[in-house]
């Protein structure tokens, strides 16, 4: 779970970790700039809006395609009846395909392919499906995208708290050199992440602390609060941070976004650990989307 929680540190640094530019822009427009880039990297092809499978793979072979007889279903309409194999051996998969199946590295057609773990991870594809390896603990699962999803398609936006600075808040940076973080995902996997260190600040006179993990140039934090009972995602929040020289860092709650488990029901979200759950009510960021 450690690379999949860095993973999603690589994914949002784009576009959360920017700093402000345009000087002539008022922070209420710098914040509704900065959420379009938010929904354009759902909408991408590498973004989370288009998840359409998930499936663990047991020892051996892993038959795939649209027909039942399969193993692993891929959708009907957008995949031939029996495309191959996934082949699970001592922890190298091996994709073997039909040969009439169609399948694509790149521009290059696939018969048989080591697919994990070794170098670069290798995302394929197959008419609008696109799939890749993703490993949770022990367990490897094949990861399926679908270009012409219906999560994508149904997708029209994400309602948010009006923006307010005084949730721009400006924390304290406590290093805890060598202390980890529990953190569990929705699979029940708990994985010890490595803080670097605590964001302490306050709000309307009460102090609030939150453990960060990633390192301090682009933190990483999962939080839940008052809001998840009714007005935002049940299971928390993340937002991204970044320490400055003089030990400070902003933690700018109207960035707060929801988790991929929010659009879809093949994510494998991290959860707030359980130090990360205020007794504050965050009245700003992202509400809830779904409830997958």
């Amino acid at each position: 779970m450690k690379r999949h929680v860095y993973q999603l540190l690589g994914l949002a640094a784009v576009w959360v970790l920017a700093a402000f530019t345009a000087t002539d822009n008022t922070y209420e427009e710098q914040i509704r700039d900065w959420h379009q880039k938010r929904v354009e990297s759902l909408k991408a092809e590498s973004g989370w809006l288009n998840l359409a499978g998930l499936f663990w793979l047991k020892e051996g072979s892993n038959t795939f395609g649209s027909a039942e007889k399969n193993d692993i279903l891929f959708p009907e309409g957008k995949s031939n009846a029996f495309l191959g194999e996934f082949v699970l051996q001592n922890d190298k998969i091996t994709l073997k395909a039909k040969s009439d199946a169609q399948i694509f590295n790149g521009d290059q057609p696939v018969t048989e392919l080591d697919i994990f773990p070794d170098g670069k991870p290798v995302t394929l594809k197959h008419g609008p499906l696109r799939w890749f390896v993703i490993k949770r603990g022990e367990k490897y699962a094949i990861r399926l995208r679908d270009l012409e999803g219906e999560y994508l398609k149904g997708f029209s936006g994400i309602e948010r708290y009006p923006v307010q600075e005084k949730w721009r808040v400006k924390a304290r940076f406590v290093p805890t050199q060598g202390r980890t973080v529990s953190i569990t995902d929705i699979t029940g996997r708990t994985d010890n992440q490595v803080s670097p260190g605590k964001l302490v600040f306050n709000v309307d006179g009460k102090e609030y602390n939150l453990d960060a993990v990633g390192k301090p140039e682009s933190l990483f934090i999962i939080f839940a609060d008052q809001t998840n009972k009714h007005e935002t995602y049940g299971s928390g929040r993340f937002l991204y941070s970044s320490v400055e020289a003089d030990g400070t860092a902003w933690l700018d709650f109207n960035k707060a976004i929801n988790p991929p488990c929010a659009f879809s029901p093949y994510a494998t979200c991290p959860l707030p650990p359980k130090q990360n759950k205020l007794t504050l009510a965050v009245s700003a960021g992202e509400k809830r989307y779904g409830d997958h």
